[in-house]
């Protein structure tokens, strides 16, 4: 049976491709994650299996509030977030999951059929304020789930002399980075050229291995929760390309103004579950 918003989908897909092109970012205007993972999800049934060439995700990153003070609290976070995962996993061979380590403990077990447990990352800064006479947070965690098809590229991480040693057959192993990411809290003077005034931004520091670890340049990430615009930052430093989406209309002009860029309308009829 014939498509009968086929022809507004490929119109759509001709936008955002030329946007790219262009850009290298585009930002969606306001749209929920679960529309924007629904929508890429029929986008990829469409593009052409090359990822480099198409407009198929190799990674999808998602930075859910955290169930915990700001953004409140849902009794089925779990639920929903596990629902997120999946509808990610099918888009994407790399899915990156952000939350507390308290918070994202529970989901290392209910991890959905075809996502696998890559590496518990953690992103650790000496910077957090605090009012509270105790423990004071100094991290955050973010799991790294993996397809069976998603490739890995520690060789992304090698220096000038590793470079030399792989090149001349010489390289015994393939080091990657760390799996703490020090960098601290954009607050103050720190980061100061980064900073747009989002409530819970992270630096690019703490981006960019992840992107770098899951794709290769002219790759595409796919970040349907993206806040201030992080990813799309690193990807344009980094020569990847980034589709950007947030439910809040604050801050996909944040994203416009901080990556000077436009938003790009989604015709109705394509916003689906």
């Amino acid at each position: 049976m014939s498509d009968p918003d086929a022809a507004t989908l490929d119109a759509f897909i001709g936008v955002v491709a030329e946007s790219l092109d262009r850009d290298g970012v585009v930002v969606l205007e306001p749209l929920d994650v679960e529309h924007t993972l629904a929508l890429w999800a029929r986008i990829d049934t469409n593009c052409s299996t090359d990822v480099t060439d198409g407009l198929a995700a190799t990674c999808v990153m998602l930075d859910p509030w955290y169930n915990k003070g700001v953004g409140g609290v849902r009794d089925d976070y779990i639920a929903y977030v596990v629902g997120l995962l999946t509808a990610a996993g099918q888009v994407a061979p790399h899915v990156y999951l952000w939350g507390f380590p308290e918070i994202i403990a529970g989901f290392v077990d209910r991890l959905p059929e075809g996502l696998t447990l890559e590496a518990w990352l953690t992103w650790y800064y000496k910077n957090s304020p605090s009012v509270i006479r105790g423990w004071r947070s100094a991290q955050m965690t973010c799991l790294h789930l993996r397809r069976a098809d998603g490739v890995m590229h520690p060789e992304a991480f090698l220096n000038e002399a590793q470079l030399a040693k792989q090149a001349a057959g010489k390289l015994r192993y393939l080091p990657g980075p760390p799996s703490v990411i020090e960098a601290g809290l954009l607050v103050g003077f720190i980061g100061r050229n980064e900073q747009t005034g989002h409530p819970s931004q992270k630096p690019q520091k703490v981006y960019d291995p992840l992107v770098r670890m899951a794709t290769v340049a002219g790759e595409l990430v796919l970040d349907p929760m993206c806040g201030s615009g992080t990813t799309g930052a690193v990807a344009r430093a980094t020569g990847r390309r980034a589709v950007l989406a947030d439910v809040s209309d604050e801050y996909v002009a944040m994203v416009e103004e901080r990556l000077g860029i436009e938003r790009v309308a989604v015709p109705r009829s394509l916003v689906t579950c």
